[in-house]
């Protein structure tokens, strides 16, 4: 994978997402030494370039790049020329320009990771793009799953929330599906994307419908600031009735686990016992986050093995 962008879950192969994970595996002794760094990518330099409020997300990638010894430049668009109406693109070329090895890219608006990636030469991660894709957390989750269940294939996976406006839904899909899972999704029917039956997914307007015998169930938040119009009558009206809480959860299977991507709307989407406490694994994920997202730096910034040298003649 080296020097590729990973743009979308839906432009990997399900090699591609394997060899990813088992990748993490190895990272995930990093994090338990004294000192946790390693010098694989010592004289890289990692690019963040975030348009886009974020906590877990920036700050495992910062934290992930520095594990691996690179070099890990935090950009914002406040205080930079974004202010003075330079263009997404002119800002992107001109920290190319600097030589970074990786740009990793957050944005409010589809489409933007790419369109920087079609400009750039250096390989650009997608962190983040609008309600399109957010590919390296569908990655650790199916990493976290992958780590609890011990399998992908066969299992079932309830994702439950707005389905409409989350990327992370889309991305899961994506992953879940080509490793072999069943998908379900569930929302208020004003919340379920038209003809959602094409991803692989059975769609369900019930919370008991979709949690009935899963393994897996994961929430997610409410895109409040995505939202046009109302799409639920009101905040109480829809924790009534697809908040999940420990009654509603008893109909999964005995070793469900529950997750969610962060931030967590408590007492909305998840109960706060639930939000703190086992099946929930969403620390979990976070921990995970950081060994994953260094597998991925290590593939795309790692360097080429040199080439084996002929023999004299």
């Amino acid at each position: 994978m080296i020097g590729r962008d990973l743009l979308a879950i839906s432009d990997l192969t399900a090699e591609d997402l394997w060899k990813i994970l088992e990748t993490a595996e190895h990272m995930q002794e990093v994090g338990r030494r004294d000192i946790k760094k390693v010098p694989t990518l010592r004289g890289r330099t990692i690019i963040n370039l975030f348009f886009e409020s974020s906590t877990r997300t920036r700050t495992s990638f910062e934290i992930a790049g520095k594990r691996l010894s690179a070099d890990v430049v935090n950009f914002s668009s406040s205080g930079s020329s974004l202010s003075k109406d330079e263009s997404i693109l002119d800002t992107a070329l001109t920290l190319e320009a600097m030589a970074p090895d990786v740009v990793v890219v957050r944005h409010g608006v589809a489409g933007v990771p790419r369109r920087i990636a079609d400009a750039l030469d250096a390989p650009v991660i997608n962190a983040g793009d609008g309600a399109h894709e957010h590919p390296t957390q569908a990655l650790l989750d199916l990493f976290t799953v992958y780590q609890e269940k011990g399998h992908l294939e066969g299992l079932s996976v309830a994702i439950v929330g707005d389905i409409l406006n989350s990327r992370v839904a889309r991305s899961n899909i994506h992953a879940f599906t080509k490793m072999g899972a069943e998908v379900r999704v569930a929302a208020p029917p004003t919340m379920l994307p038209v003809g959602v039956e094409s991803l692989g997914v059975k769609p369900c307007t019930s919370l008991r419908e979709a949690v009935d015998g899963v393994d897996v169930v994961m929430v997610l938040r409410i895109q409040l600031e995505r939202l046009s119009g109302a799409l639920f009558p009101s905040v109480r009206e829809y924790a009534a009735t697809f908040g999940l809480d420990r009654e509603k959860l008893r109909y999964a299977k005995d070793d469900v686990i529950v997750m969610h991507p962060g931030p967590v709307n408590r007492g909305v989407e998840l109960a706060p016992d639930l939000a703190d406490h086992r099946p929930s694994v969403i620390l979990e994920q976070v921990r995970n986050g950081v060994a994953l997202r260094m597998a991925v730096l290590y593939l795309i910034a790692g360097r080429a093995p040199a080439p084996i040298a002929e023999p004299k003649q």
